[in-house]
């Protein structure tokens, strides 16, 4: 994929906000410091762009970055504050129901949901709690496993495995171990990323 242009575009914390103009939306969710960030900007070849809309304040909004503007990235809030009490929980799925329940009839386009699941750490039980959720909402998500290059080789098979176990993904579903730092995985997610745009 040829980025020819991609930008901050708006931080949306209610309904009436989401954009509504039919464009594809790729939206990426994973629990805090996963390495979101790291990942939208290798994806995307900028250094930084992915913080513009994580600075305070937003963090718990919908950050939206239009892509060749003719897609959107979406970044969704992190579901690792889930932990910090019940209403941050409860916050939390309500932004994410909106988002995802929100469909056909109102401008919205498709979507494609990205989990974002830590290679090195392993499946957490917000990880699994998250994906209960996501699939609940008729969303199956692809799942990316991060910081990949922190595992070491002897250790990869067996640590996606565990993952794919954990997650209780069917044999048809792929995990996509990925790195910002060393590029792996790069191509194999756009990849994915262009099949959905294809049909889109």
């Amino acid at each position: 994929m040829k980025i020819e242009s991609a930008e901050f575009v708006k931080s949306a914390l209610e309904r009436r906000q989401f954009a509504r103009d039919g464009l594809p939306e790729i939206a990426f969710a994973g629990r805090s410091n996963v390495g979101k960030s790291s990942l939208l900007n290798r994806l995307l070849r900028r250094k930084g762009l992915a913080r513009t809309g994580s600075t305070p304040g937003r963090t718990r909004a919908v950050n939206y970055f239009v892509v060749n503007r003719r897609f959107y990235f979406v970044d969704l809030p992190g579901y690792g504050f889930a932990k910090a009490s019940k209403q941050d929980r409860q916050q939390w799925a309500e932004m994410m129901d909106q988002y995802f329940r929100q469909g056909d009839g109102t401008g919205r386009g498709p979507r494609l949901l990205v989990q974002l699941v830590d290679g090195k750490v392993g499946a957490t039980d917000l990880d699994v709690e998250a994906r209960d959720y996501f699939l609940s909402l008729g969303h199956v998500p692809l799942v990316v496993a991060t910081k990949i290059d922190k595992v070491t080789k002897g250790r990869r098979a067996g640590q996606l495995r565990a993952i794919r176990q954990r997650l209780e993904m069917n044999e048809e579903e792929v995990i996509i171990p990925f790195s910002a730092v060393s590029g792996e995985g790069v191509q194999e997610l756009w990849k994915e990323l262009q099949r959905f745009l294809h049909h889109a």
